[in-house]
């Protein structure tokens, strides 16, 4: 069971809600925010392991280039340019589709590989913590989050997505069987729910709402779920001593005042998809 964890904007609170059900459900968590992992600085887990996440690019023998052109071409990722009858190699753009070197008449093209980030995995307790890094400069976040997705375990595991509705998301979301959607009831956080939803919706994925900042009025986007039906599962209070807690790193469902909202959002999850 793969439940992710996203929101249509960064800064909602995606990461908080995360961690926290991660340590309610005793659900692996995993840290798909690659540009922005920052799950393990509240669950500070034990580090195991680390692996390297490299990508092939094209290498030019210049001494067999004819400087034809072909791949150049072929290459739909602009990663490849004619300058003075050179061929330039932007590597950071290359998606490893393989062409130019097979257009390549004389030969010239073969791949290399470069590193363009990793993967740590660990543990709290009995919790399995994996989280993907991507080397800062690097434009591309895929091959990590898929390297990290495609190798998951069949059990409970918390997917904490990147934020907003990129194809960083999409690649995310694939994974999983249900999601929580956080968001803030602000015009901005509604604005970007509903690309979330939308989202969501697109790929079937049966999903509910927790509200982060919550004043717990009849707010727009208490509003927007009731009119659209869909089940708020669960609520964060807006609170300066919550924002104290979380700046100092410190986790939630670690304070009795407010573990019990975790376990009622957890219960949610568990009675909204009839999941037993």
């Amino acid at each position: 069971m793969n439940i992710a964890v996203l929101s249509g904007k960064g800064g909602t609170g995606k990461t908080t809600v995360s961690t926290n059900i991660s340590l309610a459900l005793n659900a692996n968590y995993i840290d798909c925010d690659v540009e922005e992992p920052n799950g393990f600085l509240f669950l500070q887990p034990n580090i195991e392991k680390i692996d390297s996440v490299s990508v092939e690019y094209p290498d030019i023998n210049y001494d067999k280039c004819i400087s034809c052109g072909e791949c150049v071409k072929n290459c739909n990722f602009n990663a490849l340019v004619n300058v003075k009858n050179e061929i330039m190699v932007f590597d950071k753009l290359c998606h490893s589709c393989g062409a130019c070197e097979i257009v390549c008449k004389s030969g010239a093209i073969k791949y290399k590989l470069r590193e363009i980030g990793k993967i740590e995995y660990g543990k709290k307790s009995d919790i399995k913590c994996t989280r993907g890094i991507l080397n800062i400069g690097e434009p591309m976040a895929v091959p990590i989050l898929k390297t990290i997705l495609n190798n998951i375990e069949t059990d409970v595991n918390i997917i904490d997505c990147p934020p907003g509705t990129s194809c960083n998301v999409v690649n995310s979301l694939k994974y999983a069987d249900l999601a929580v959607l956080v968001t803030e009831p602000t015009e901005f956080g509604l604005h970007d729910l509903k690309m979330a939803v939308e989202l969501v919706r697109m790929f079937n994925v049966p999903f509910g709402i927790v509200i982060n900042k919550d004043n717990e009025e009849n707010n727009i986007v208490r509003k927007y779920c009731e009119y659209e039906n869909i089940d708020i599962i669960g609520s964060i209070p807006y609170s300066k001593d919550i924002a104290r807690i979380y700046s100092k790193g410190d986790i939630l469902y670690d304070d009795l005042k407010y573990k019990n909202i975790f376990d009622e959002i957890s219960q949610s999850l568990k009675g909204v998809f009839s999941w037993n």
